[in-house]
C-alpha cells in the first residue's frame, strides 16, 4: 500500500506544487475581484458535475466492478466498451443542454448573480469555454479505472499535472486573449483534451484493450448501473453541500468565492496528497480481495489507511490553524491579492482544518463500502450528514461569512465520517486505530499547535534578526512546519512501531 500510495502522492504532489505556481499567477492577474468571481464560478460548474458524474460515482460503480470482472477471469473488455458507450451518450447529451441553457442553467446554480449585473455576460461566456471540460474528464475517469485497476497509478495521477501547465501557459499569454479569465477558461479546455490524450496512450502501453463504444446491457453492466445510482445520489448529495458554498457565497460580499477558493487550495493538499490517494489505491485493492472474499484482508487494507489518514492529518490541521495565515501571505500576497485577502483566507482555512482528518478519511471509509459493491449505505448516511452541513451554512453564513461556511462544512464532513466509520464497526469490516494510536497522535498534535502559537512570533523575529525581513516569513514558516512534522513523526514511530503501517499489496501477495 505504501509503494503505491507513494507513487500517487508524489504525482500529486507535484501536481500541487504547480497548482500553487498556476494560483500565484492567477492571483497576481485577477485578484479577487468581479472578474476573478466570474471565472471562479465558470471553473466550479464543471467541476462539481466531474465530482458527481466522472470521478464520484462512477468509480464507485465501475471501478470495483471492473476489478472484480478482470479478476474473475469475466468478459472485462465487454464491459468497458459498453460502460463507454453510455458514459460518452450521457456527457453529450448533458454537454449540449449546458451550452443550449446557459444562462437558465446559471439562474439555477448561482442565483445570487443575475442576468442585470455587469459580470454576467462574462460568467456565461467563460462557461460555454469551460464545461466541455466534463466530458474530456469524464473519459479520463474511464481510462483512469482501467488503469487504476490494473495497479497503474502514475498516469492518471499525472494528468492533473497538464491541467496546472496549460492553465499556466494560457494565462502567462493573457495579452492574447479578450481577458485573463478569457485565458484561464481556455487553458482549462485545452488541459482536458491534453489529459484524453495521455490516458489513451498510457492505456494502450499497458495493453489494456479499448474497444469502440457499444449500448449494450450485459449482466456486468447492469450491476454497474444497479450501483450508479444510489452512488450517483451519494456523490450529488456530497458535491450539493459543497456548492452551498457556491450558491450562498453569490450573496456575500465580494470578494468571498475568491477567498474561499484560495483557502479550499491549501485545504484540498493534504486531501489530494493522502485522502485522494488512498482512495484511489485501495479502492481496487477492496474490489479484488470482495471478488476473492478475502475479508480478512480487505479489513486490513481499510484499518491501515485509516491509521495513516490520522497520523498525517492530525498535525497537517494543526499546522493549518496555527500558520495558515503565513503560508497563505507567502504564496499568493503579491499584484491584485493583497494581505487582507489573505487574511480573511486564512480564517476561512482555519475553519476548514477542524475536519481535516475526518476529510481525509472519507475517501477510504466510502471506499471500503464501494469496494464491495454497497452503494446505498453510504447515500443513506449522507442524508443526515447532508442535511446538518446545509443547515449550519444557511444558520452561520449570515453572522459569520465565509468562515460559517468552512464552519459548516467541517461539521458535516465530521458527522459523515462518523457515521461510516460507525456503520464499519457494527458490520465488522473495519475497527480503526487503537485508542493508544489515538491518544498518541492527537495529544502531541495539539501540543505542538499551543507551542507554535507561543512560540510564532519569537521565531520570527530571531530569523529576522539573522536574514533580514525579506526572507524572514518563509524561513521562520518551513522551520516551525517541519520542527512539528519530525517531533510529531518520531513520536508516533516511537510509540506505535513502524510495523503499524506494513501490509501486503495484493491478495495472496
Amino acid at each position: 500500500m505504501l509503494r503505491k500510495l507513494g507513487t500517487v502522492s508524489g504525482l500529486t504532489l507535484a501536481s500541487r506544487i504547480l497548482g500553487f505556481l498556476r494560483d500565484v499567477v492567477l492571483a497576481a492577474t485577477l485578484g479577487a475581484g468581479p472578474v476573478a468571481d466570474a471565472f471562479m464560478l465558470a471553473f466550479r460548474l464543471p467541476n462539481h458535475f466531474r465530482a458527481i458524474l466522472a470521478e464520484g460515482a462512477f468509480n464507485a460503480a465501475f471501478l470495483p466492478t471492473w476489478a472484480a470482472t478482470d479478476a474473475a477471469g469475466r468478459d472485462s473488455t465487454r464491459l468497458g466498451a459498453e460502460v463507454l458507450g453510455w458514459l460518452t451518450l450521457a456527457n453529450i447529451a448533458l454537454l449540449a443542454f449546458a451550452l443550449g441553457a446557459t444562462g437558465w442553467m446559471l439562474a439555477v446554480l448561482a442565483p445570487g448573480l443575475k442576468p442585470s449585473d455587469e459580470t454576467w455576460p462574462l460568467v456565461v461566456t467563460l462557461t460555454r469555454i469551460t464545461f466541455p471540460y466534463l466530458l474530456c474528464m469524464s473519459l479520463v475517469a474511464f481510462l483512469a479505472a482501467l488503469l487504476n485497476g490494473r495497479d497503474r497509478f502514475a498516469a492518471p495521477a499525472a494528468a492533473p499535472i497538464l491541467l496546472n501547465l496549460f492553465m499556466i501557459g494560457a494565462l502567462l499569454m493573457a495579452a492574447s486573449f479578450p481577458s485573463a479569465a478569457h485565458a484561464a477558461a481556455w487553458g482549462v479546455m485545452a488541459s482536458g483534451v491534453a489529459q484524453v490524450v495521455l490516458l489513451v496512450v498510457a492505456t494502450t502501453r499497458a495493453g489494456l484493450p479499448l474497444s469502440r463504444p457499444r449500448l449494450g446491457l450485459s449482466p456486468d453492466t447492469r450491476l454497474v448501473f444497479r450501483r450508479l445510482g444510489p452512488a450517483i445520489l451519494t456523490s450529488g448529495a456530497l458535491q450539493v453541500a459543497i456548492f452551498a458554498d457556491t450558491i450562498i457565497a453569490t450573496f456575500l460580499p465580494t470578494g468571498s468565492l475568491s477567498h474561499l477558493y484560495y483557502a479550499d487550495r491549501l485545504y484540498q493538499l493534504p486531501i489530494g496528497l493522502i485522502g485522494v490517494a488512498l482512495g484511489t489505491v485501495i479502492l481496487p485493492d477492496i474490489g479484488r480481495r470482495a471478488g476473492l472474499g478475502d475479508a480478512a484482508g480487505m479489513r486490513a487494507v481499510l484499518d491501515r489507511a485509516l491509521l495513516i489518514c490520522l497520523v498525517v492529518g492530525v498535525p497537517v490541521a494543526v499546522m493549518m490553524a496555527t500558520l495558515g495565515d503565513w503560508a497563505l501571505q507567502i504564496l499568493f500576497v503579491r499584484g491584485a491579492f493583497d494581505l487582507a485577502a489573505a487574511k480573511a483566507a486564512a480564517a476561512i482555512l482555519a475553519a476548514y482544518a477542524l475536519g481535516l482528518v475526518p476529510a481525509l478519511a472519507l475517501r477510504s471509509l466510502v471506499a471500503g463500502f464501494h469496494g464491495r459493491g454497497d452503494t446505498r449505505t453510504p447515500l443513506r448516511l449522507l442524508v443526515a450528514a447532508t442535511a446538518v452541513n446545509i443547515g449550519l451554512k444557511i444558520l452561520l453564513a449570515p453572522a459569520l461569512g465565509a468562515v460559517g461556511l468552512a464552519l459548516a462544512t467541517s461539521a458535516g464532513l465530521t458527522l459523515y465520517a462518523a457515521l461510516l466509520f460507525r456503520a464499519g464497526r457494527v458490520r465488522g469490516f473495519l475497527k480503526g486505530p487503537s485508542p493508544k494510536a489515538a491518544m498518541v497522535v492527537l495529544g502531541t498534535g495539539v501540543s505542538l499547535g499551543l507551542i507554535i502559537l507561543w512560540s510564532r512570533d519569537a521565531a520570527l523575529r530571531a530569523v529576522e534578526t539573522v536574514t533580514g525581513a525579506g526572507w524572514a516569513l518563509p524561513i521562520a514558516f518551513l522551520v516551525l512546519v517541519f520542527a512539528a512534522l519530525i517531533v510529531q513523526g518520531l513520536v508516533t514511530v516511537r510509540v506505535l512501531g513502524r510495523g503499524a503501517f506494513a501490509g501486503q499489496d495484493r491478495p495472496g501477495g
